[in-house]
């Protein structure tokens, strides 16, 4: 069994999103780790990039510090490895844009984010029809597809029925960040998804408290905190601890 399969072992699962670099790259790796022992049982970890088209303003702020601290896709990647050295072991999902890992050279950035212990990629602007170089080189390791409310039936067939590791199905139209409340409809998008996979569906955008946690983990197998998570973090002024904390809550939330 893999991580990713194992992790989903005790669903719902938690699934923080924090960017490495942010508010510097020495921090970053601490809070990736204090999410990864306090709770979260599969953390996307975030690849900065000048234009992140997905993501809300408080991410692109917190992307744009980890630029001007100096992160790259190659410290990134150490940052990586030394996560793995400290004995964390949950399944990390690489996020970011298809740019900068074209820059770095596709077949050596997924050889060298395979050698530093990732467990899969979410590339949001790489869409499933232009995937195929990338799947070419990839192999076993999971490029994670996202749906949305919009997603025509027809290819959110195609995708659930091909998916690998989990799906992530984006709960609202537009950027991230949290929302007051959760759609009405999510429990009847799931629905449609599931008739066409086996794999688990994850929630994210828009869920920004433990309570709003609960709420889609009663209907999804796993629950991504992005705008919420990296807000509560980099605006304390002890980030660790309060990784820590956030953590604990909407583990606790969960279970």
């Amino acid at each position: 069994m893999n991580r990713i399969e194992n992790a989903f072992s005790n669903k719902p699962i938690f699934m923080p999103y924090f960017p490495l670099g942010y508010p510097d790259i020495p921090t970053s790796i601490d809070i990736i780790e204090a999410l990864a022992k306090n709770g979260a049982d599969l953390i996307e970890v975030g690849l900065s990039f000048s234009d992140p088209l997905a993501d809300g303003p408080v991410i692109q702020q917190a992307t744009q510090i980890a630029l001007e601290k100096g992160i790259t896709i190659k410290k990134s990647l150490a940052a990586v490895k030394e996560l793995r050295n400290r004995g964390v072991t949950i399944p990390f999902i690489l996020m970011g844009y298809f740019n900068p890992m074209l820059t770095y050279g596709l077949e050596k950035f997924i050889h060298d984010a395979r050698d530093a212990g990732a467990d899969g990629f979410i590339i949001p602007d790489l869409p499933l029809e232009e995937a195929e170089e990338f799947q070419s080189i990839n192999g076993e390791l999971p490029l994670i597809q996202m749906l949305a409310p919009t997603s025509p039936d027809e290819r959110m067939e195609s995708i659930a029925r091909n998916a690998k590791g989990f799906i992530y199905l984006v709960s609202v139209t537009g950027v991230t960040g949290a929302r007051t409340a959760i759609s009405d409809t999510l429990g009847d998008l799931i629905h449609r998804v599931r008739e066409h996979t086996s794999a688990p569906v994850c929630v994210g955008f828009g869920i920004g408290t433990p309570e709003q946690a609960a709420q889609v983990g009663k209907l999804a197998d796993g629950v991504i905190v992005g705008s919420a998570c990296v807000k509560a973090i980099g605006g304390s002024e002890n980030p660790v601890e309060a990784a820590k904390q956030f953590a604990a809550e909407f583990a606790k939330a969960l279970r």
